[in-house]
């Protein structure tokens, strides 16, 4: 855990694999919020995913932050969206409706968490949380008593937003990749597409590479 003392700058100094690894490491239990943005605040690209702003550099973040997990949390949108597939890493998909994205399907590695509301029966691959809307606080408490403590949520921003409404979220990792795609922001949201909240948070971290800028934060 980071302390309240200004944190050092270090220039020139080049990371390899293990020393990303180590920035993202931690053993606290933890939901990270993990994001890529354009300089002018998009959470997607012209074609309307995030995969399209990715750099090298933001990758590499994402890949040491996804060795660090015990599990993911995405949204089914999103998992639709970015047509994920089963990860090494656990994955619990949240779906308000219960429906399973096609990517998914067939394998135990991934979890639907959804509602009551929903039909679906519960099974070791299915919760139902709630009753019309999914409980977040119940599947992050499912999450880690099935798979382990460090919950890395990987959008989308409807999700996410509810998840910091909620309370639930304790470190923020944010890369800006030297994007611009302008438009309208019911084309491209933000990280964060919900209720106005008002959070301060603490950098924890804050890295170059390229034009890319990848922050930790922790909301305090």
């Amino acid at each position: 855990m980071a302390d309240d003392a200004p944190f050092d700058v270090v220039p020139g100094e080049e990371l390899d694999e293990s020393g990303t690894d180590r920035l993202y490491a931690t053993s606290d239990p933890v939901l990270r919020l993990n994001f890529v943005a354009t300089l002018d605040g998009a959470a997607t690209g012209a074609d309307g995913l995030s995969g399209s702003i990715n750099s090298a550099a933001d990758h590499r973040g994402f890949a040491a932050m996804r060795r660090a997990a015990d599990v993911l949390l995405v949204g089914a949108g999103t998992v639709r969206a970015e047509e994920y597939g089963p990860a090494r890493t656990p994955m619990v998909v949240v779906s308000r409706s219960g429906r399973r994205p096609e990517t998914v399907r067939g394998t135990d590695s991934v979890v639907l968490a959804t509602t009551r509301s929903s039909g679906a029966t519960e099974d070791e691959t299915t919760w139902v949380c709630g009753d019309a809307e999914v409980d977040l606080g119940a599947v992050v408490e499912r999450a880690r008593t099935a798979f382990g403590p460090h919950v890395l949520c990987e959008g989308g921003p409807s999700l996410a937003a509810d998840l910091v409404t909620a309370g639930l979220v304790d470190e923020l990792a944010l890369s800006w990749t030297p994007h611009l795609v302008g438009g309208l922001r019911t084309d491209h949201p933000r990280i964060l597409d919900g209720a106005a909240v008002d959070r301060t948070l603490r950098c924890r971290h804050l890295l170059e590479e390229d034009g890319t800028l990848l922050g930790l934060w922790r909301l305090v």
